[in-house]
C-alpha cells in the first residue's frame, strides 16, 4: 500500500515538472529571423517597401512603398522614378535632386521588403500560381517552390515568357535535361520579376 502511495506521489512530480518544463519552453520568446538582404544588383519594383535615409536630415527621410506606377514621394524633391532602377542608382538618382538645395546630401538607400518580386508559374506543376520569392530564383527553383512537376508534364518543353522593356514578349524554350546539366551552357537562368514559366 505503502509503495503504491510513493509511486503515485512520483508519478504526480514527474508530470508536474514535465508541464512546468513545457510551459516555460513555450514562454521563452521566439527569435525572429532578420530578413534577407536582396543582392546588389537587386532592381526595385512596385510594392517594395525601401527604406530612405539623408545622413543629417530626419525630416526628409521617409520609409515609402513604391507606387504602381513605379514612383516614390518624398519631401523638397517630389516624385523620383524608383521601379527599374538598382538601390544604388536610386541613391544617386535622389542625390542629384537634392544637391539642387545642398551640395553635401549623402543618401542611403535600403529594401526593407521585398515586394515585387512575383513569377507565374503554370501548367504541369503540383501547385500553380503565382510564387513571391525575396532574392534570385532560378528555373529549377520555381519549379520546386511550385510542388514539382506532375506525372503528366512534358519536362522537354518548358516555356519561359518574358515581357521586354517595349511591352513586346519574348519565348524560350526549354529543356529539364538542360537545367540539370553540368555543362557550362545550363539553362537554369534566374527568373525576372513578371515572368511566365509555363509547363505544358
Amino acid at each position: 500500500m505503502r509503495s503504491s502511495i510513493i509511486r503515485t506521489i512520483a508519478l504526480f512530480i514527474c508530470l508536474f515538472s514535465l508541464t512546468t518544463f513545457s510551459f516555460a519552453a513555450d514562454a521563452q520568446p521566439q527569435k525572429k529571423e532578420a530578413p534577407q538582404a536582396p543582392p546588389p544588383d537587386y532592381v526595385v519594383g512596385a510594392e517594395d517597401i525601401l527604406d530612405i535615409s539623408v545622413w543629417k536630415n530626419a525630416d526628409l527621410s521617409r520609409v515609402v512603398t513604391v507606387r504602381p506606377d513605379g514612383m516614390i514621394s518624398l519631401p523638397l524633391i517630389g516624385d523620383v522614378k524608383a521601379s527599374g532602377l538598382t538601390p544604388e542608382q536610386l541613391k544617386a538618382a535622389i542625390e542629384k535632386k537634392l544637391r539642387e538645395y545642398s551640395e553635401t546630401a549623402v543618401v542611403s538607400v535600403i529594401v526593407q521588403a521585398v515586394n515585387s518580386y512575383k513569377v507565374f508559374v503554370l501548367g504541369e506543376v503540383r501547385n500553380p500560381g503565382v510564387q513571391s520569392y525575396k532574392t534570385n530564383t532560378s528555373v529549377l527553383q520555381a519549379i520546386t517552390l511550385a510542388g514539382g512537376f506532375t506525372e503528366y508534364a512534358s519536362r522537354n518543353s518548358l516555356v519561359l515568357i518574358r515581357k521586354g522593356k517595349d511591352g513586346s514578349e519574348e519565348k524560350v524554350k526549354l529543356r529539364f535535361k538542360d537545367l540539370i546539366s553540368p555543362d557550362k551552357d545550363n539553362k537554369n537562368m534566374i527568373l525576372k520579376p513578371g515572368d511566365t514559366l509555363f509547363v505544358p
